[in-house]
C-alpha cells in the first residue's frame, strides 16, 4: 500500500487530547487482557450461581458439593471448581493474554510462570497481580532476547530460547512470591477498604460522578477492568456477590437518555434513538448512547444522576452480581444477579432510567426551538433521517441522496471540511487526481473492536452492497489490532488520534455516531466514483 500524506498528530492537537489518549490506551490495554477472557468469567459465574450453597440449585434443595466446593456430607474437605477457577484459572488466563499482547506466545508462557508466584504468595485473587506481572514478565523476556538476537550459533537457538525463558520465569515467579505478592495484597486490601468505607458511609453513588463522564470519553475500560472487576471478584469470594459489577454495567442511565431523545429529540437523533435503545438495553453495547451525550453535553448530568440513583438503590437493597456482566445487557445482569438481588437490581435499572429520562427531557425541551431552527437551515442528513422515521423504514433511494449530491464537488468539500477536515481532504483528493490509494479494505476501529465498530461496519457494509460495489471489504477491529495495511480506517472522533498512531499510512475518517453518520454516504459516493474509474 502506497504511503499517503496524512495530517500530523502534533502541536496543539496532541496537547489537546494527549492525556485522554494516554488514559484511553491504558484502558484499552487493560480491557485487551480481560475482554478475551470474559467467557471464562461467565463460566465461573454460572458454576458459582448453580452449585454453591446459596446458589440456584440450593434453592430447590439440590446440593452438589463436589462441584460447589463446600464440605462433603461425611465432613471431608472438597476443593470443587469454584475456588480453583477464581484462584488459578482466571488470573492465569489474564496473564497469558497480557503476555501475548507484549511478546506473542513466548511472552504468554513466561507471563503465566511469573504470575503463578504472585498467586501462590497471596491469599486474595490475583487479578491485579496478573495484570501487572503478566505484561511485565513478557516485556522483560522481550528485552533479554534482544541482547543475543542474531548472535547464537546455528543449532543452539532452541536450547538458548528454552533455558532463558525457563530461568527468567523461575526468577520472576520467586520474585513475585516474595516481593510483588505482598505489595499487591496490600493494594487490594487498601482498595477494598476504601470501597467498604464508601458503602458504609453511603457514598458509593458518588462514584458515578467519575464513571459516567469516563464512559462517554471512552475511559470506561480503565475504570471497569482496572478497578471494579478485580475488587468485585474479590468481594464475590467473601460474600457471594458484589455491587461493583453494577456501577458501570447498569444500562438504566443510557436507556433513559435514549428514550428521552426518542420522545423529545429532533431529526437524526430522534430517528436513531429507538433502535439505539434496543441495542443498548438488550444488547449491552453502551457506546451507542455516547454520541447522543456528546451531541448535547448537558445530558451528562442526566447520566450522572441516573447512575447515582442506580447505585443508591443497589446499596439500599444490598444487591450484587456473581460475576461481571459483559456486555452490560439487562439480560446478562439478570443472569448474574443472586436470587436475593432481583428486586433491587430491577428497581435500580428502572429508577436510574427514569431519572436520566426526566433530566434529559428537560434539557431537550429547553433547547427544542433552537434545535428545530438549526434543522431548518438545511441539514440534508437530518431531513433524510426524519423522512425515513416518518416512513417507518429505511429507503435505498434516500440513502443515496447525499451520495448523488456529491457531484457538486466544491459544495461537498466545503460542507464536509466544516465538519471534518480529514474527510474533506479525502473526498477532495479522490476527485481531483489519482493521488489517493484505491480503497478496497475498510476497517471500523473502536476500543474493544466489537460492539460499536461492529455495528458501524454492518451499516456501511449494507450501504456498499446496495450500491452494487463488490470489491470492497468492511471489517471491524480493536484499535490496538490495526496493522497499517488498511486503506481506510473509520473511528469515533474521540478515538481517531489513537487510530492514526496505530495505522499512520491509512486514510482516516471520523464519525460522531457509528449507527447513522453522513460520512457513510460520502464514502459510498467516493467508492462509486472509484468503481466507475476502474471500469472505464
Amino acid at each position: 500500500m502506497t504511503t499517503l500524506s496524512q495530517p500530523q498528530i502534533g502541536g496543539d492537537t496532541a496537547k489537546k487530547g494527549g492525556a485522554r489518549v494516554v488514559v484511553q490506551r491504558f484502558g484499552t490495554f487493560l480491557s485487551g487482557m480481560v475482554m478475551p477472557n470474559i467467557a471464562a468469567f461467565i463460566a465461573w459465574g454460572l458454576i458459582t450461581a448453580l452449585f454453591i450453597q446459596t446458589g440456584w440449585l440450593a434453592q430447590f434443595g439440590i446440593l452438589v458439593p463436589v462441584i460447589g466446593g463446600f464440605p462433603n456430607a461425611d465432613g471431608t474437605a472438597n476443593v470443587g471448581l469454584v475456588g480453583p477457577m477464581i484462584t488459578y484459572l482466571l488470573p492465569l488466563l489474564i496473564a497469558n493474554t497480557g503476555g501475548r499482547m507484549i511478546y506473542n506466545t513466548r511472552g504468554g508462557v513466561v507471563a503465566v510462570i511469573a504470575t503463578m508466584g504472585v498467586i501462590v504468595g497471596s491469599p486474595v485473587p490475583m487479578f491485579i497481580g496478573a495484570m501487572i506481572m503478566g505484561p511485565l514478565a513478557a516485556y522483560i523476556m522481550k528485552q533479554i532476547d534482544k541482547l543475543w538476537a542474531g548472535k547464537i550459533k546455528p543449532g543452539f537457538e532452541m536450547l538458548v530460547d528454552n533455558f532463558s525463558a525457563g530461568i527468567l520465569g523461575a526468577l520472576l515467579a520467586i520474585g513475585g512470591f516474595f516481593l510483588v505478592a505482598p505489595l499487591i495484597t496490600a493494594l487490594s486490601n487498601a482498595l477494598e477498604s476504601a470501597v467498604n468505607w464508601l458503602v458504609s458511609m453511603s457514598l458509593l453513588p458518588l462514584a458515578s460522578i467519575l464513571v459516567e463522564p469516563g464512559k462517554v470519553l471512552f475511559l470506561n475500560n480503565a475504570i471497569n477492568h482496572g478497578v471494579f472487576t478485580p475488587l468485585g471478584v474479590q468481594q464475590v469470594t467473601e460474600s457471594g456477590k458484589s455491587v461493583l459489577f453494577l456501577i458501570e454495567a447498569n444500562p438504566g442511565p443510557g436507556a433513559g437518555i435514549l428514550l428521552a431523545f426518542a420522545v423529545f429529540g429532533v431529526g437524526l437523533a430522534k430517528a436513531s434513538a429507538p433502535g439505539a435503545f434496543i441495542i443498548q438495553f438488550f444488547g449491552g453495547i453502551h457506546e451507542i448512547y455516547f454520541p447522543f451525550v456528546l451531541m448535547k453535553p448537558l445530558t451528562i448530568i442526566a447520566a450522572i444522576l441516573g447512575g447515582m440513583t442506580g447505585v443508591f438503590v443497589n446499596v439500599l437493597f444490598h444487591t450484587g452480581l456473581r460475576a461481571p456482566a459483559s456486555p452490560g445487557s439487562i439480560i446478562a445482569i439478570l443472569l448474574e444477579a443472586t436470587p436475593d438481588s432481583y428486586v433491587g437490581v430491577i428497581l435500580s435499572v428502572i429508577l436510574s432510567a427514569a431519572v436520566s429520562f426526566t433530566v434529559t427531557a428537560i434539557i431537550l425541551r429547553a433547547s427544542r426551538k433552537r434545535d428545530l431552527a438549526n434543522e431548518n437551515a438545511g441539514d440534508l442528513s437530518v431531513a433524510i433521517a426524519q423522512t425515513e422515521a416518518n416512513k417507518g423504514k429505511g429507503s435505498s433511494v434516500l440513502s443515496h441522496l447525499q451520495a448523488d449530491g456529491l457531484a457538486n464537488e466544491a459544495a461537498a468539500v466545503a460542507d464536509l471540511e466544516s465538519r471534518d477536515p480529514d474527510s474533506a481532504e479525502l473526498v477532495e483528493r479522490s476527485q481531483e487526481s489519482q493521488s489517493i490509494t484505491a480503497i478496497h479494505d475498510i476497517v471500523f476501529a473502536c476500543d474493544a473492536g466489537m460492539g460499536s465498530s461492529a455495528m458501524g461496519a454492518s451499516v456501511l457494509r449494507n450501504k456498499i452492497k446496495k450500491a452494487g460495489i463488490t470489491d470492497v471489504t468492511v471489517v471491524n477491529k480493536a484499535i490496538s489490532n490495526l496493522t497499517d495495511d488498511e486503506d481506510l480506517v473509520i473511528t469515533h472522533q474521540d478515538l481517531t488520534a489513537r487510530a492514526r498512531q496505530q495505522s499512520p499510512s491509512a486514510e482516516h475518517v471520523s464519525v460522531d455516531n457509528f449507527m447513522s453518520s453522513p460520512r457513510y454516504d460520502e464514502i459510498v459516493g467516493l467508492l462509486q466514483r472509484q468503481n466507475d474509474k476502474e471500469k472505464a
